[in-house]
Parts: structure tokens; sequence; C-alpha cells
């Protein structure tokens, strides 16, 4: 994996506005969120899983981690929908049942009306009790593409 530099985020910066501080924490709260995000990374890098049980356990929107990571120069990692990656593969475990027309219906109305993002791909996978992952295949395996990381990584 390489680092996140300076060239990385200006890019991004380009493509998505984001505040410095999203969710207004206090210097206190943001000094002991970038403890936990510091804590939780390897190497410079953040896993996406982690980002968000860091947003969850401190009440904070999952946008305020992926701002920090990127202040504090660590790249987020390993998301949890795939789209870090170039080729969108889809997974081994793909249910090929007929519970994909239905994710299917669901992820091309959303399609349709420009609300296919990494938020609604949780929502629909919490309902259904699957993976992140397996709604995101599905999604990918019909080149639907999926919009706005709730990290702000994309």
């Amino acid at each position: 994996m390489r680092d996140f530099n300076e060239t990385d985020k200006r890019k991004k910066q380009t493509r998505i506005q984001i505040a410095d501080n999203p969710a207004n924490l206090s210097k206190e709260n943001l000094l002991q969120l970038e403890g936990k995000i510091k804590e939780s990374s390897r190497d410079g890098h953040l896993p996406c899983g982690a980002a968000h049980r860091i947003a969850q356990d401190a009440k904070v929107p999952k946008i305020a981690i992926g701002e920090l990571s990127d202040q504090l120069g660590i790249r987020i990692t390993n998301c949890q929908i795939g789209c870090f990656k170039v080729d969108k593969n889809l997974h081994d475990n793909l249910d090929k049942t007929n519970r994909n027309d239905n994710i299917l219906a669901m992820l091309e109305i959303l399609n349709k009306t420009n609300k296919l993002d990494c938020a609604k791909v949780f929502e629909i996978a919490d309902k259904l009790k699957l993976t992140p992952m397996a709604v995101a295949d599905v999604a990918n395996s019909h080149d639907l593409r999926i919009r706005h990381c709730q990290l702000g990584c994309f």
C-alpha cells in the first residue's frame, strides 16, 4: 500500500469539499479522536471498518473521522464495499439466489434518482442482514456506481 501524500490530498480536495471540522467538535474532542485514529491505524493506514467503529463509539459523523484521517496523513483502506480498487472484482461468495433480484431492484431505484451512495448500501445490507460487500457486489456486477463515501473518500 502506498502513503496518502500531499498530491493525494490536493487531488481529493478538488473533488470533494469537506470542512476542516465538519462536526464542529471542541479541540479536546478533536484531540481525543486523533488519538483514537492514530491508535487504530497501522503504518499510516486506517481500515474503513475501524473508522466506522471510531465514529460510532465517539458518536460523531463518519465524515469527521475521514477528514481527521486526511489531516493526519492517514489513508483509509479496506473499504467495506470494495470501492478503493481500480478493478471492482466480485467476490467468490456472491449470493446467486433470487435475493439478488430484490437487491438489484432497490439499487436500480436509488441509481435512477442519483441516491446510490455508501450509506444506502449499508442500509440495504442491514435491512437484509447481509454484508455491505454483498450488496456492493450486486451493484458492481450490474455496473451501478456507488457514490459519496460516508468517510469522504470518494
